[in-house]
């Protein structure tokens, strides 16, 4: 069996030679980093970094749901974010998004990420359905 690429127009298209998500064979959801742009405009989300944590999780719903999955199918996920003391304020907007039996995760401090957002976020996800 081999892997299955997801794409959406849910959620930002690829800019490069990447796919929204791949899944693996065994059923494993693995997405591309999503930063804050409107799928629907193409542009990036204005606002703090509780505006922008939202957009991405909404983006990566997207894909989840494309692909079979959910969030509250997410086993894993990493956030990077530009600055540690935007921690606390993407923390509530996650717990929003996985209110309960929230995923493992990672979080660190990057120098920079795409188009300059504040926070990018990946994630790995169990497929329940296709």
């Amino acid at each position: 069996m081999s892997k299955t690429v997801i794409a959406t127009k849910g959620a930002p298209g690829a800019i490069g030679p990447y796919s929204q998500g791949t899944v693996a064979p065994g059923g494993l959801l693995f997405t591309a980093g999503q930063i804050p742009i409107n799928p629907a405009t193409g542009d990036l989300v204005a606002g703090d970094i509780r505006a922008q944590t939202r957009q991405v999780l909404e983006n990566l719903r997207a894909i989840l749901e494309a692909g079979g999955s959910d969030l509250p199918s997410v086993v894993k996920t990493t956030v990077f974010l530009k600055d540690l003391e935007d921690f606390a304020a993407m923390n509530e907007v996650f717990g929003e998004f996985f209110p309960q039996a929230p995923p493992a995760r990672s979080t660190v401090e990057v120098s920079r990420l795409p188009r300059d957002v504040r926070v990018e976020i990946e994630a790995i996800g169990v497929v329940r359905s296709r």
